[in-house]
């Protein structure tokens, strides 16, 4: 091949990534909110002192590790840690507070293949324990 040519097909390669990359960057998964410039910390109606009862209570401690939960000590599921840190909900949705939400309420509802079973998490019980989780 000549040189012209390699650098023709080297530019295209490129700007093929980047287009991929800004239509890939502005779809939603499954209808869910996208990563904003500034997700909304805290938790609007959520309480993360309500949120560590709320994960006692439905028994999350057995399976995570919680920060501020001394009982939360299980290692089935990741180390629910530093969340907010994180880009992503289960390696799936980007990491924004009606998303976490939507995920403890019904992780199957999201991802069928996932272990974390669906418990009755009320929807103000999702929030306290969003709360907790962000607060780390």
């Amino acid at each position: 091949m000549r040189r012209g040519a390699v650098r023709l097909v080297t530019v295209l390669y490129g700007l093929g990534f980047v287009l991929l990359g800004v239509i890939l960057g502005s779809l939603s998964v499954r209808g869910y909110r996208q990563l904003p410039a500034d997700p909304d910390w805290p938790v609007p109606g959520g309480d993360a002192r309500r949120g560590a009862e709320a994960v006692v209570r439905h028994g999350c401690i057995s399976c995570h590790e919680i920060s501020g939960v001394p009982a939360a000590t299980g290692r089935v599921g990741p180390r629910l840690t530093r969340l907010r840190e994180q880009s992503y909900i289960a390696g799936r949705l980007p990491n924004v507070t009606p998303n976490l939400v939507r995920w403890i309420m019904n992780p199957r509802a999201i991802d069928p293949q996932n272990v974390m079973p669906d418990l009755p998490v009320t929807e103000a019980e999702a929030r306290d324990i969003a709360a907790l989780l962000y607060s780390q």
